[in-house]
């Protein structure tokens, strides 16, 4: 079996799939939901409910307001209590709708049978109608990012679709959520994978799946085995290729250029594994985005796992699932250790991104001490996107930044990855420093965008 992997750059952090073997169980169901109105990249949500509204699972409580945007439906049954500001993995209050749960009644609209959907058994499911039913149950890239998936269906008249790539990598370290999802839910998977195809009008896919997961790869070459339309791309074990233009240079070698582009204009459009079982839920079952499979994981949490979570439930409740936290200094991240965020409470709740709780405890829970570059140039050699990450840091650390000058050094290429940070011995906080540098930046072009 060959393995193939991205060309530039890359790490290999100490995996702690410590879940892996854990069967995915249904997350207990909180007393207060939390639904946060921004929980996908563009414009947040407008609440079409308000104090007394009486909902039910799968209701719309706040529609897409505007065209980046997704909608989202209450993951419970019960009454809004308000629409306030709440805690998010963030760390800041944000507008949320506040609902006391009440019993668990579903909306009869969904289809909760177990009866596997056939595309080919639904020949009135045209790509348009395909891209309106997800747009319309509120499906977001669950891999990190939340772009709302509709948006990723239609690629601007300027970009022409040619496959479809799944990323079911998984690379980040501890998590394992995708992992269980695609063990125990093949079949709608490769649904949701045939769906995806329909919708951008491709007749290729490619299922990206690392070395680490050998029965994830197994299961789904034995299935496709028949399938000339869709290959398992077995990959090796290389951190971070979850990453989109990591993954597409690794599965079909070519490079996605520099932002604005993206994987469409080299005739790409990647999903992942998660986003697609929620695809095939969307277009199947008339089900709406609200609970995923989230990992609860640490190396001494007492009972890690991974469970099907409603959307809305505070983290304490799986943390109180697990065990509790464990005894000592914790710190507990929304992701995992290379790309996750620090928690500020652990009343923050799941979110449609929320693929893993991570508990790093003891030492694990600090960063070492800094000290001074030492001009080794290990985060240039790790750098994915070929960048120079020391160069990039100390611009950004400047008093007053030259922002000219880390625009042309393509800061906004920097994928927030962390593996410069994770391979520098002298300890230095780069992607901190990148990822300050790069919002002035942003700022900066979008500033000079609206004068155009």
């Amino acid at each position: 079996m060959k393995f193939k992997t991205f060309r530039m750059g890359g790490i290999h952090p100490e995996e702690n799939k410590i879940t892996d073997d854990i069967a995915s169980q249904q997350a207990p169901l909180p007393k207060i939901a939390i639904f946060p109105l921004s929980q996908h990249i563009g414009a947040p949500a407008k609440p079409v409910v308000e104090k007394g509204t009486k909902v039910k699972v799968g209701t719309l409580i706040a529609e897409a307001n505007g065209f980046v945007s997704a909608p989202i439906h209450s993951s419970v049954s019960g009454t809004v209590a308000k629409i306030d500001t709440a805690w998010d993995a963030s760390g800041y209050r944000k507008p949320a709708i506040i609902i006391n749960v009440e019993g668990d009644e579903w909306e009869e609209s969904i289809d909760r049978s177990e009866k596997l959907e056939l595309l080919e058994d639904h020949a009135e499911l045209t790509p348009e109608e395909i891209v309106e039913r997800i747009k319309r149950a509120g499906v977001t890239g669950m891999g990190g990012a939340g772009f709302p998936t509709f948006i990723k269906l239609t690629p601007p008249p300027t970009a022409k679709a040619e496959c479809v790539i799944i990323n079911a990598v998984e690379c980040e370290p501890y998590i394992t959520a995708d992992y269980r999802l695609m063990i125990e839910h093949c079949d709608e998977i490769l649904e949701g994978v045939k769906i995806l195809m329909k919708a951008v009008k491709v007749d290729k896919a490619y299922i990206g799946i690392e070395e680490n997961k050998m029965r994830a790869i197994k299961m789904y070459s034995s299935k496709c085995r028949n399938l000339d339309n869709i290959e398992v791309v077995p990959l090796k074990q290389k951190y971070p290729q979850g990453g989109e233009k990591q993954l597409v240079d690794a599965c079909i070698r070519r490079q996605v250029p520099a932002p604005p582009a993206i994987p469409v204009n080299v005739g790409a459009v990647v999903q992942n594994v998660a986003t697609t079982f929620a695809v095939y839920q969307a277009v199947m079952k008339n089900k709406p985005l609200f609970e995923r499979y989230t990992t609860m994981t640490g190396k001494k949490v007492s009972n890690p796992g991974n469970f099907l979570t409603r959307m809305g439930t505070p983290i304490n409740v799986l943390i109180d699932a697990c065990g509790g936290l464990p005894e000592g200094d914790n710190k507990i991240l929304s992701g995992g250790p290379m790309m996750g965020k620090a928690l500020m409470t652990t009343e923050a709740p799941v979110c449609k991104g929320t693929n893993s709780v991570t508990v790093l405890t003891g030492e694990d829970a600090f960063r070492a001490e800094e000290s001074t570059c030492i001009r080794c140039a290990k985060c240039v050699s790790a750098c994915p996107m070929g960048l120079e990450p020391y160069l990039l840091a100390s611009l950004s650390e400047q008093e007053k930044p030259d922002l000219d000058r880390l625009e042309n050094e393509d800061i906004v290429s920097c994928i927030s990855c962390g593996s410069c940070q994770f391979t520098c011995p002298a300890h230095r906080p780069l992607l901190d420093s990148i990822s300050i540098g790069k919002g002035k930046v942003m700022g900066a072009i979008r500033a000079r965008n609206a004068k155009k």
